[in-house]
């Protein structure tokens, strides 16, 4: 529980993206981008329980498509971002649909390598064979996972939104839009130049 902490503590694309829907579009928004998040992670505890996650984390090739993926949709995020300023439209001013605003909240989830590092090469080293079944163990380490996970991006979630009234003109939208696209590019590049060890 407590490296999942520092995991959480540690502001990412899930983040961003909660964070940022949670301020242009208000709390209902905000906290439908964390359920998505936390729909993303399914996959990942299901191949933990399956042990799929020792085959996953073996296997170089793998891993490099999963995290270029998300770094291709980072990038891709971050690019929107700046051709609607480019364009002159202000996306924002409409606001995106809860079930498209949920559907690209499990993308990010899906594609984010920090949640795909956790899963496949962090948590089995804390499941001990001889403490029981192993099955129950990576269930009752990703349920507190989950659990945590909702909590702490809840917090963002309805702090962010506090802050959607105050940035109702269309300056301060341009503002946020221009330094979320410049973060989600970053997130990207990092994602795509991690190093493969």
């Amino acid at each position: 529980m407590a490296a999942a902490g520092v995991l959480f503590l540690i502001p990412g694309p899930s983040v961003l993206y909660i964070v940022t829907r949670s301020v242009t579009q208000g709390r209902n928004a905000g906290l439908v981008s964390v359920l998505g998040m936390h729909t993303g992670t399914i996959p990942y505890i299901l191949c933990s329980a399956l042990g799929l996650s020792a085959l996953l984390a073996a296997s170089s090739t793998a891993f490099t498509i999963i995290r270029l993926l998300g770094a291709g949709y980072l990038l891709w995020l971050g690019i929107a971002k700046f051709r609607s300023l480019s364009s002159g439209a202000d996306l924002e001013l409409t606001p995106v649909p809860l079930h498209r605003v949920y559907r690209q909240a499990v993308i990010v989830s899906l594609l984010n390598p920090k949640t795909l590092i956790f899963f496949t090469a962090f948590l089995p080293q804390f499941v001990d064979p001889a403490r029981g079944a192993v099955l129950f163990q990576i269930l009752f380490f990703c349920a507190g996972f989950l659990v945590m996970g909702m909590l702490s991006d809840g917090t963002y979630a309805m702090l962010a939104s506090g802050l959607s009234g105050r940035l109702r003109n269309p300056t301060s939208r341009r503002r946020l839009d221009r330094s979320s696209g410049v973060v989600y590019i970053l997130l990207g590049a990092a994602a795509a130049l991690m190093p493969q060890g």
